[in-house]
């Protein structure tokens, strides 16, 4: 019979691992969704459906939030590119991976650092740019 789960704590009595939180910006809900049910296999998710949300929350929340997979195309006066710019220039080395229906030679430059996954993409693909994400950062 194995021991209680005591927050913090596994069974048996060894620390249970804090999971990464990946902060997914997405305006379409369904899209939104299905991406946080496959990301939550691995990692938290915070889910915001718009740029200047998704950034009042790196303001609050900024030291539990791993990486940020978002869409370009989101409503509000800033775009995921301009979310991408502001994120870079406040927290450099968070990873960020910004994704986009359109073709990747019809979109204004990314910043240096951000990777890019087209729509549609596979869920392979998608879990495995997160991971190589999350690799590069040092543990806290």
């Amino acid at each position: 019979m194995m021991g209680p789960d005591i927050q913090g704590m596994g069974t048996m009595g060894q620390a249970r691992q804090k999971r990464r939180a990946v902060l997914l910006v997405e305006d379409d809900a369904e899209l939104r969704d299905l991406t946080a049910q496959l990301l939550d296999e691995e990692y938290d998710t915070i889910e915001c459906e718009s740029a200047e949300a998704a950034l009042a929350t790196m303001l609050i929340r900024g030291r539990d939030i791993a990486m940020i997979f978002a869409d370009i195309s989101l409503p509000g006066v800033m775009d995921g590119i301009d979310l991408a710019c502001e994120v870079k220039m406040r927290w450099p080395l968070l990873p960020v991976i910004l994704t986009s229906g359109l073709p990747r030679d019809r979109l204004r430059d990314l910043p240096f650092g951000v990777d890019y996954i087209a729509k549609p993409w596979q869920p392979l693909s998608l879990l495995i740019a997160a991971e190589q994400a999350l690799a590069s950062l040092p543990i806290r």
